[in-house]
């Protein structure tokens, strides 16, 4: 049990490394502004990256996110992955990639496996080699080895450990990984969107590769890449059947700067503009979103608003609560209970969403 820094009041859903409940955070955020910031620069600092977006006025420019970074001489951006090096900016590039990846068998556990071709009949014939999940196909997986946000909850924090390290790899690679059974690929991490440029010309050699055949390339992202980058990806989505998942970590800024570091501004900007596009391709849906239900500041008010501005936009796409597994630094958080995710629910189908599901039920608890 934790206590709240501003409020004093103590609680099994305020997270010890964080010390501030969500209604702290919501009404007196600048005031604790600086410890968030502190909470996160700790973090950054352990795993030797910027503790924020470098801003030197005469570093280099990397415009793949929304932290904009400007690089200094030997300096590195926040995702870790953009460096400078002899004057030129490097890393990321399209032809080097810093990532793992393995097959899942289909149907996997996808936020969009309940909508997608490789979970459901949706897309059959032309991007679905069967009208029914595909069984005996699989996925290549592509986790990506950096992130824009620094997410004190992240489910997959192991990729900050050297223990994962492979090295640079060049864009043939994951081409060389698609065979006859392949039939989707999905980049996730992380995120991709440090390592946009390489995911993307890498996708164009594989689908050249798989020409004429079934290769669904998806994307899971927190959607602070660039529009010019989003729609490239959401170009490649398009023409193979696949889909871009866009986490939607929280709909309150303070909330989301207190957990990820960094604004939701650019992420729901993105979304905005990518559900413009929905209508090329209804089917499969082509936009999907997700909310990871944090215990303790998640809740059915964020998840609520979320849905409203899902819905003002297309009331059918697909929405996913996710439940939570407690990792990193809120480990001390409970599971997502099922008591929680049903009052997610409603609100998600009460703002109008009729697409709605709750995911990961086999991680939900009881409490609370």
């Amino acid at each position: 049990m934790a206590r709240c820094i501003q409020c004093q009041m103590e609680s099994d859903l305020i997270s010890s490394p964080l010390e501030v409940c969500v209604h702290c955070l919501r009404k007196h955020f600048m005031q604790l502004k600086p410890h968030i910031f502190e909470v996160h620069a700790q973090i950054k600092r352990i795993y030797g990256l910027p503790v924020q977006p470098p801003a030197v006025e005469d570093g280099l420019s990397c415009s793949l996110c929304i932290n904009q970074c400007q690089i200094p001489e030997n300096g590195v951006g926040y995702c870790g992955t953009r460096y400078e090096k002899l004057g030129r900016l490097r890393g990321g590039g399209p032809d080097e990639g810093h990532f793992v990846c393995y097959y899942d068998p289909l149907p996997t556990n996808c936020v969009a496996v309940w909508v997608c071709p490789g979970g459901t009949e949706s897309g059959y014939p032309r991007f679905s080699h069967v009208k029914a999940a595909e069984r005996g196909y699989k996925n290549l997986s592509v986790f990506f080895r950096s992130c824009t946000f620094n997410c004190l909850f992240c489910q997959n924090w192991h990729y900050r450990e050297e223990s994962l390290y492979l090295g640079k790899i060049g864009s043939n690679v994951i081409a060389d990984c698609v065979d006859g059974k392949t039939s989707c690929l999905c980049y996730f991490g992380g995120d991709p969107t440090p390592q946009l440029l390489y995911a993307i010309h890498a996708s164009k050699v594989a689908l050249e590769k798989k020409a004429g055949g079934i290769l669904r390339i998806c994307w899971e992202t927190n959607g602070s890449m660039s529009e010019k980058l989003l729609d490239k990806v959401a170009d490649i989505s398009l023409r193979s059947g696949g889909c871009v998942k866009f986490d939607l970590k929280a709909w309150s800024e303070e909330i989301h700067m207190a957990l990820c570091g960094v604004s939701n501004h650019r992420t729901f900007s993105n979304f905005r503009h990518l559900a413009g596009r929905v209508s090329q391709r209804p089917d499969p849906p082509l936009l999907v979103a997700s909310t990871l239900l944090v215990p303790g500041y998640i809740d059915e008010d964020e998840v609520g608003k979320i849905a409203q501005f899902i819905a003002a936009l297309n009331p059918d796409i697909p929405y996913s609560l996710l439940g939570y597994h407690p990792q990193f630094y809120m480990q001390d958080l409970p599971r997502t209970s099922y008591r929680h995710a049903e009052r997610c629910l409603r609100a998600a189908q009460t703002a109008g969403l009729k697409r709605v599901k709750i995911g990961n039920i086999h991680l939900l608890g009881n409490q609370y």
